[in-house]
């Protein structure tokens, strides 16, 4: 019998508005991999926590279990990521790696590595100025890990071998593109 409610940490990863004042949100957790949640009541004027869940924000979180999705009854900002936040080619590449992250990982399997690989990116996002390599390094480590692409082997065209894995366009390429040159 699964717990009523838990408590985990993890990256938001985006944000849908949902009804009137409720929102979905995508967490990658340290615990149970890429999860949505709910979080009641979150767009109103007056709500607690709403300023914590916030897109690159890794989070800590209560939920209670819900019929179709999981719903946070409570948040703390554990690290905000402020300046990449202050940077338009960083905030550019975070949304890439948002991406990447929602789309290559399934729901609800847990994957440490690629929690901590997540968690480390956005670190070096902070410290780093060599925006281009970064994200050939992201792309590269997120596919050995999950095992799309050998360890040893080289990638001449990142683009090309995401969007095969993931049999999908990435939209934040073609901005990420112009402003990465």
């Amino acid at each position: 019998m699964k717990r009523r409610s838990f408590s985990t940490s993890g990256i938001v990863l985006a944000k849908i508005d949902y009804g009137e004042a409720d929102r979905i949100f995508f967490i990658l957790t340290s615990d149970f991999g890429k999860l949505p949640f709910i979080a009641k009541g979150i767009r109103k004027p007056k709500s607690k926590k709403r300023g914590f869940l916030e897109v690159f924000n890794i989070v800590r979180l209560e939920a209670s279990r819900g019929l179709n999705l999981d719903i946070i009854t409570e948040v703390e900002v554990v690290r905000s990521f402020s300046k990449i936040r202050r940077d338009l080619k960083k905030m550019t590449l975070a949304y890439y790696f948002v991406e990447v992250l929602l789309k290559i990982l399934p729901e609800g399997e847990e994957n440490n590595r690629i929690f901590d690989l997540a968690i480390f990116y956005f670190s070096q996002l902070e410290k780093r100025q060599d925006l281009k390599v970064l994200r050939q390094e992201f792309v590269f480590d997120i596919l050995t890990n999950l095992g799309f692409w050998p360890k040893g082997e080289k990638i001449s065209d990142f683009d090309l071998v995401v969007e095969r894995v993931l049999e999908k366009k990435i939209n934040s390429k073609r901005v990420g593109s112009k402003i990465l040159v």
